[in-house]
């Protein structure tokens, strides 16, 4: 991957982060912390609705034109099957120090939850597929 391709890469997941806070806060949660970042990993948005924390993966992919997406299409196009089981693990890792870090009770409830985001950068759209309750 040359230079320019992560650059745009980079600008795109950091534009679907802020795609899917806006999202969240709309479905009244409350944005807790961003990009909580260890050596080991990074919880890209953590969140809390009900009393419950929420550790958001987010994943972007840049799409031409989302308006003449069928819904088929949409339902096909899965990016959050790219939380594989090595992601998943690092992630737990890194909710561990989180909770540790943060002094969160050990009765506090709390899960992952995955949103993928569909960005439409010539017409300035997104779509959200959001998945609550990962299991581990």
């Amino acid at each position: 991957m040359n230079n320019l391709t992560k650059k745009h890469s980079h600008h795109v997941g950091k534009l679907g982060e802020e795609v899917a806070c806006l999202f969240l806060m709309k479905h009244h949660f409350d944005i807790v912390d961003k990009n909580y970042l260890k050596k080991w990993g990074e919880i890209d948005i953590i969140a809390k609705k009900s009393g419950v924390l929420r550790f958001v993966e987010v994943k972007t992919v840049s799409r031409e034109n989302i308006r003449n997406v069928s819904q088929e299409t949409f339902d096909s196009d899965r990016p959050e099957e790219n939380v594989h089981s090595w992601k998943i693990k690092r992630l737990y890792r890194t909710i561990q120090s989180y909770l540790i870090e943060k002094n969160i009770s050990d009765e506090t409830k709390w899960q992952i939850d995955i949103v993928a985001v569909f960005l439409d950068m010539e017409n300035k759209e997104a779509k959200i597929r959001f998945t609550e309750n990962v299991v581990l």
